[in-house]
């Protein structure tokens, strides 16, 4: 059974929708990751997480071709970063996941592998909704943050709180599980947030628990010259093969509980 959206004729994708299918759709962008890491390791990490969780449940999911560019104009003054004004990626994503209720998809998954991506998906996930008059439902999660992800995340990891964030630990060991000829682990940096403990994060503990969850982006090259946030010099093959394969059984998990999310209707009282 195909699952790749890209790699059917138009009958297979209405048989999909028909067949209620959750269509996953990976969300990353392309910006620095150090001097060790390519700047492709957002969507790589998030589109592989997707490609090999679908491609175990093809009969109840369907992988969309992933958005590649995203919000990052903090990063800009690094080479690389290629950013999206923060209300045409809205938009963007919006009309991408609009176009697949507009097929008959009832459920759509966006899974992201970007941070600052966040915020914006979750508005277009909401005017998804809206848009659609809660006939369809649009939910958003970071791949970081799926049940499996962040307990063998945990378990595994060396770095204290900010070890694992832009660059550091947790995707630097994937990458490495995925494509090990492409990073130079001999410029892999341990550099961490300088901002007081309330405005600092790690993608698998969250807020610092010396301070409060606030939320702050300044410029990144005011926070670091590397360009990695977190501790990369932890990172390892094998832990890479845990992390990513936990993520894939995460994601299929939780693909499994939204397709039988029940679309509730709506009153108005």
């Amino acid at each position: 059974m195909k699952y790749r959206y890209a790699e059917m004729v138009w009958s297979e994708i209405k048989e999909a929708a028909q067949q209620e299918r959750v269509a996953v759709l990976p969300v990353g962008t392309h910006e620095d990751h150090g001097l060790h890491l390519p700047v492709d390791a957002d969507v790589l990490i998030c589109t592989e997480i997707c490609e090999r969780a679908v491609a175990q449940i093809p009969a109840e999911a369907v992988l969309v071709p992933p958005v590649i560019h995203g919000y990052s104009p903090h990063h800009m003054d690094f080479p690389g970063p290629i950013t999206i004004s923060w209300d045409t990626f809205i938009k963007y994503v919006k009309d991408v996941c609009c176009s697949l209720a507009h097929h008959d998809f009832k459920r759509i998954l966006m899974v992201n592998g970007h941070g600052s991506n966040t915020a914006p998906l979750e508005l277009a996930a909401r005017q998804s909704i809206i848009e659609y008059e809660g006939k369809i439902l649009c939910a958003l999660v970071n791949h970081w943050e799926i049940r499996k992800a962040k307990e063998m995340g945990n378990k595994l990891r060396e770095s204290d709180h900010g070890g694992v964030s832009h660059a550091g630990e947790y995707e630097t060991s994937i990458y490495l599980a995925l494509k090990p000829d492409l990073l130079d682990m001999n410029k892999a940096v341990d550099e961490r947030s300088p901002l007081p403990p309330s405005f600092q994060a790690d993608l698998l503990l969250g807020a610092n628990p010396e301070g409060s969850a606030a939320h702050l982006m300044p410029y990144w090259s005011s926070m670091t010259e590397s360009g990695v946030r977190g501790d990369a010099t932890k990172a390892s093959v094998e832990k890479g093969k845990n992390f990513l394969e936990a993520a894939i059984e995460g994601l299929i998990e939780l693909i499994r509980e939204f397709k039988v999310t029940k679309i509730l209707p709506r009153k108005k009282h």
